[in-house]
């Protein structure tokens, strides 16, 4: 199952870069009114909304440098909106209660053209996965052009954001910002990367990386495909297949019934 978790943990990581990116605004801001909008396909209330307010810079936020300058992040904002990229978005019209608040946040590639009514219009902040980098340079007009004043914050592991010249996803954005200088590219340094690991840890009791071995499908197969590899290729396949994640959702079901334990490697029922 190690390959579902990190796939599952590459989710959830982001959403606490956001949020760990959040209580930095939070904790420099003037004000002790600071609220997150529930923009997660719910309805919207009221007493949400306040009128909006132009976000103006503030103290440095050190842990986001620029590409290619490397200074730090300045931003602040009043009320935020963070939208969801799910599809339970569609249909709920939020769109003009969204583009009230003074900063909006998004994910990755979540386009806004062609979908404003339910999503809103404007993006201040993009939170962007490294694996998500080239989606957006698909579209670099877009994302990067003239009249695109969003701030990208791009986050991912050391070996993909090295500024040596071996770090692959470093050297997309620093091209990126080349070909358009007016973009507004920041990335994750790596303190701030290994503070949110921590945070990930500490409310999960997991963590993304540790306890992982790298063993091959069968005990006897050594230099066959590896065990995540092959649970990722039955998982997904369209048709067919060996369902371990489904087949180990079964066996946990029947351990909470029946004296069924777990070893090699150990596994503890939640």
């Amino acid at each position: 199952m190690a390959w579902m978790w990190k796939r599952k943990s590459l989710i959830a990581t982001s959403l606490i870069v956001v949020v760990s990116f959040f209580v930095v605004v939070v904790h420099y801001s003037e004000k002790p009114y600071f609220l997150l909008q529930p923009v997660f396909g719910q309805t919207f209330s009221s007493h949400w909304m306040f009128s909006r307010q132009p976000h103006r810079v503030f103290k440095p936020h050190l842990g986001y440098v620029s590409i290619p300058k490397q200074e730090p992040l300045k931003l602040h904002c009043e009320l935020c909106s963070i939208v969801s990229s799910s599809g339970q978005m569609l249909g709920q019209t939020a769109g003009p209660q969204i583009d009230q608040s003074s900063c909006i946040w998004r994910m990755n590639n979540a386009p806004t053209r062609g979908f404003e009514q339910d999503v809103g219009r404007r993006t201040t902040l993009r939170v962007v996965s490294h694996t998500s980098v080239p989606l957006l340079l698909q579209k670099p007009q877009y994302f990067f052009g003239q009249a695109n004043d969003t701030v990208y914050v791009v986050w991912g592991p050391l070996r993909n954001m090295r500024k040596d010249g071996k770090g692959i996803v470093y050297n997309m954005l620093r091209q990126a910002a080349e070909n358009y200088p007016q973009a507004r590219i920041y990335i994750t340094t790596e303190d701030r990367m290994n503070y949110c690991d921590m945070v990930f840890k500490k409310e999960t009791g997991k963590d993304r990386t540790e306890g992982y071995r790298k063993v091959p499908y069968h005990y006897y197969e050594a230099g066959s495909r590896d065990e995540c590899a092959e649970y990722l290729l039955h998982e997904s396949a369209p048709y067919g297949g060996h369902r371990f994640i489904t087949e180990k959702a079964v066996f946990a079901k029947w351990a909470k019934t029946h004296a069924i334990k777990f070893f090699n490697p150990s596994w503890q029922l939640s």
